[in-house]
């Protein structure tokens, strides 16, 4: 009998370890067993496997890009820009992921999708708590939300103090006044738990910016990381429409919301308004 190749190869490599009996394998570290049992389908529909991982899956990354921002909030309070662009170029990243995630969700047909979904009862990507935070650390705060996590006092602690908290952009404006442009006290000391609205104040700043970008080379960096972000988030959000309307059409989401209507008109809505306000007054 031939030896097969890939035996051969495997007798070369003469380092790889094969004993973990008293070792971490990649198996352990990941902690897989836990991770690959908790798709449960409740239909038994061979597609329900898809729709499970692909929002499993994005739940990974939003968990890393909560994990990011809040890395560069923390940097950007701390003059460490450079440090914040790193972890915000991986946001960008990021969002490609989740963004092609619905491509591969698309290949489920309506019909396929009908044959499982009253299986969900009232459960909604609508719900996913670290959706919420992510619009929280971005400075979308709504406070409505807050109420369906009240069943679990600890995330409702986190959701909270996210809520309350500056977000991002908060934290840019003040790196702004820092640097010496004049930026409204009103804006600076406003309620954190309020979602944000232009100023001209900082319009003007970034202006000043963008007019001057060697002076303000690191605070130009910033504004274009960010802009780069909420591109992306848009992007996410209209391929969650579309993936949606071409699913479901326009009945209502399973969590109660208009579906394809609310997710259209959350499409409107800006993070960052001034750095695309400027654009026009370059």
């Amino acid at each position: 009998m031939s030896e097969r190749p890939s035996d051969k190869r495997f007798e070369m490599e003469t380092d790889i370890h094969t004993d973990f009996k008293e070792k971490m394998t990649y198996g352990d570290y990941l902690q897989l067993d836990q991770l690959l049992s908790s798709q449960k389908r409740l239909s038994g529909h061979h597609d329900e496997m898809l729709f499970i991982v692909i929002h499993q899956v994005s739940e990974l990354w939003l968990k890393l890009i909560i994990h990011e921002i809040e890395g560069a909030i923390k940097a950007i309070k701390q003059d460490e820009l450079q440090a914040s662009f790193k972890m915000l170029a991986r946001v960008s990243r990021t969002q490609t992921q989740i963004i092609q995630a619905w491509d591969v969700l698309s290949t489920l047909t309506p019909a396929e999708y009908m044959e499982f979904r009253d299986s969900l009862g009232n459960a909604s990507g609508f719900q996913s708590y670290q959706y919420r935070l992510v619009e929280f650390v971005l400075g979308y705060k709504t406070p409505h939300i807050l109420k369906i996590y009240e069943k679990d006092p600890e995330l409702h602690a986190i959701l909270e103090e996210a809520y309350r908290s500056p977000g991002l952009y908060d934290v840019a404006i003040q790196a702004l006044a820092r640097q010496g442009l004049p930026i409204d006290q009103t804006v600076l000391k406003r309620d954190f738990s309020k979602t944000y609205i232009p100023n001209e104040s900082v319009e003007d700043a970034w202006l000043t910016v963008y007019q001057d970008v060697d002076r303000y080379w690191d605070l130009y960096q910033l504004g274009e990381k960010l802009v780069d972000l909420e591109d992306w988030f848009q992007q996410w959000r209209f391929r969650h429409m579309k993936t949606v309307e071409r699913i479901i059409g326009h009945k209502k989401g399973t969590g109660g919301s208009s579906g394809v209507g609310y997710l259209k008109k959350v499409l409107d809505h800006q993070f960052f308004p001034e750095l695309w306000s400027i654009r026009t007054r370059l």
